[in-house]
């Protein structure tokens, strides 16, 4: 049998309780990795674990010392680390008028700073096996859309944190890249307060807005994480990739 991508190695990936982290944990389990699989779903992560291994901590991200919790599970279960992916995040709809500093400061909380703490955590594991980070962004950190302000500033910030950490920690090894979906279809908006009626009629409009037709699915742009975390992309760092339906390329519809 041949080798598989991942055989030996350990990935951290987190918001793995839905969505695209689940799909990324599922496609590195498949590929040989023992997956850390992070969310807040106890109930969710333990059926997951169930069917692809490895093992789970359910914590919030932003409490206190969450990234150390993490990190040191994942010594603890297997002495190494040598992925992280960090899929967690949320989304709220909200303009310069209606986003409250409250709702501002959560968003960049998730989005952003949980994503700073983990890197920061992970950096004197991944020297040691000259390890990879991919970050889950957005198409709203390259292009700037109306009424989700604050998750398009996150994203943005998302962005540059990959391509700062890249040039720091390349002499060690280490690449950082992301990935910048479009509309996929998971939770996300549902969990950001949109109704099935809602959602429906936003699923179908972005049909218009991507030039390819239709929205993404998980598995899809899991498969691009990968890729970016795979010694076949040992000589990309500091990218941040598209993965939208050429969503990046049009203007305001």
């Amino acid at each position: 049998m041949a080798d598989k991508e991942f055989d030996g190695k350990v990935a951290i990936v987190t918001g793995a309780s839905s969505g695209i982290g689940m799909a990324t944990a599922r496609a590195l389990a498949r590929e040989g990795a023992q997956v850390l699989s992070v969310g807040r779903s106890e109930e969710v992560l333990r059926f997951l674990v169930k069917e692809i291994g490895g093992t789970y901590v359910a914590i919030d991200l932003t409490s206190l010392e969450a990234e150390q919790v993490v990190i040191n599970r994942s010594l603890s279960e297997w002495g190494r680390l040598d992925v992280l992916i960090n899929a967690a995040g949320i989304i709220q709809s909200g303009s310069i008028e209606t986003t409250s500093l409250e709702d501002f400061d959560r968003m960049v909380d998730i989005n952003v700073r949980t994503v700073f703490r983990l890197m920061k955590a992970a950096v004197p594991h991944l020297k040691n096996t000259h390890g990879s980070i991919v970050n889950v962004s957005s198409v709203t950190g390259i292009r700037a859309f109306p009424n989700v302000l604050a998750y398009c500033v996150s994203k943005a910030a998302v962005d540059h944190l990959t391509r700062c950490t890249a040039l720091e920690l390349a002499p060690y090894g280490i690449r950082v890249n992301a990935v910048n979906p479009g509309v996929v279809v998971t939770n996300l908006h549902r969990r950001g307060g949109m109704d099935e009626k809602e959602y429906a009629r936003f699923l179908e409009h972005s049909r218009t807005t991507h030039p390819l037709g239709r929205v993404g699915t998980p598995e899809e742009v899991a498969e691009l994480i990968l890729f970016l975390a795979s010694e076949k992309a040992n000589w990309i760092t500091g990218e941040t990739v598209s993965i939208d339906g050429g969503r990046f390329l049009t203007c305001l519809r």
